[in-house]
């Protein structure tokens, strides 16, 4: 309920604007990301996209969670929407998921 905890109004707004669904994590790494995106994914030929903070946390611990649950769905983060708590442990992390089969995508 503190303020560190609310999203921003601008994403708030953005997220009222098309059919998103808001998920409060219970960790760094959510099973229940995992768990809703088996639901919403299941077998179909789909692709996972993730943006967020921190690149070398919780992305990075959602990006191979979601890979080991959705072992054939493509994973990849978009680097241009993400920033780590520095930029080497940024860099760091997605060099990580990369060597986890995991697509970087970057237009920098």
């Amino acid at each position: 309920g503190t303020k560190g905890w609310e999203i921003r109004a601008e994403v708030a707004d953005a997220l009222l604007e098309v059919e998103a669904e808001v998920m409060d994590k219970e960790s760094f790494g959510s099973n229940a990301l995992a768990e809703r995106l088996y639901e919403v994914v299941g077998e179909e030929e789909s692709e996972i996209e993730l943006v967020g903070l921190c690149t070398d946390i919780c992305v990075i611990s959602n990006a191979l969670l979601l890979k080991a649950f959705l072992p054939e769905v493509p994973i990849s983060v978009d680097a241009d929407c993400c920033a780590g708590v520095t930029p080497q442990s940024h860099a760091n992390a997605l060099e990580a998921m990369k060597l986890c089969q995991i697509t970087i995508r970057s237009s920098l």
